[in-house]
């Protein structure tokens, strides 16, 4: 989908250094530097418009947030929200998320989460996916061990795809839902902006694993 440019969004980013990376080769291995204690640091590929990431950090003041995104118009609205909750434990990072292995240093990061991604659904388009199995040998090498993957999508086809890549590649599921919002696990769950509007429309299905 192409995302309308906000003409303000460049310059909003750069009067706003102290809360977002548009540099982040410089802080492989230090992430926690950007933050005011060293905490459990949890990561969102693709973060949209920053509602979980925020949220997330509202409600879990005892871990350190990063949110990856890699349009400069979203993460400069995501960046707004963040600048407006005045929430410490949160940084943005303005990348593509697909080099997440080039961002952070070995067993660096406690968990990741994957939220709506692409679901790429043609069959030669599979490696795009961030739940193929090339994905998933980046996170394992950034991942510190027993670190998780928590992931969410609407899509029925691309959540059966990633059952079977994460079984096959050796993860060990925490918890499966193919329901979530109808569902125990739907205690406590916090939701993504896409996650509210099209939730009506069908179930919202997660998967929680980790590496073994």
């Amino acid at each position: 989908m192409r995302v309308r440019k906000k003409p303000w969004a460049a310059q909003y980013i750069k009067d706003h250094a102290d809360q977002i990376v548009t540099d982040p080769e410089t802080q492989l291995g230090h992430w926690q530097d950007r933050f005011p204690s060293e905490q459990p640091l949890q990561v969102e590929i693709g973060i949209g418009k920053g509602q979980f990431i925020v949220e997330m950090a509202r409600q879990h003041p005892d871990i350190n947030f990063l949110g990856i995104e890699i349009q400069e118009s979203v993460i400069a609205t995501a960046l707004r929200k963040l600048v407006e909750s005045g929430l410490a434990n949160v940084q943005l990072v303005e990348t593509d998320g697909a080099n997440v292995d080039t961002l952070f240093a070995p067993a660096e990061v406690d968990q990741l989460f994957l939220n709506f991604s692409d679901p790429w659904p043609k069959k030669r388009h599979a490696k795009r996916r961030l739940t193929s199995p090339n994905f998933l040998s980046h996170y394992q090498n950034v991942l510190k061990k027993n670190g998780r993957i928590q992931f969410k999508t609407d899509n029925r086809g691309l959540f059966e795809y990633s059952l079977m890549s994460f079984n096959h590649f050796g993860l060990e599921f925490d918890r499966v839902w193919l329901d979530l919002h109808n569902s125990d696990g739907n205690v406590g769950n916090v939701q993504t902006e896409y996650e509210e509007k099209f939730s009506s429309k069908g179930p919202i299905y997660e998967l929680i694993a980790h590496f073994k």
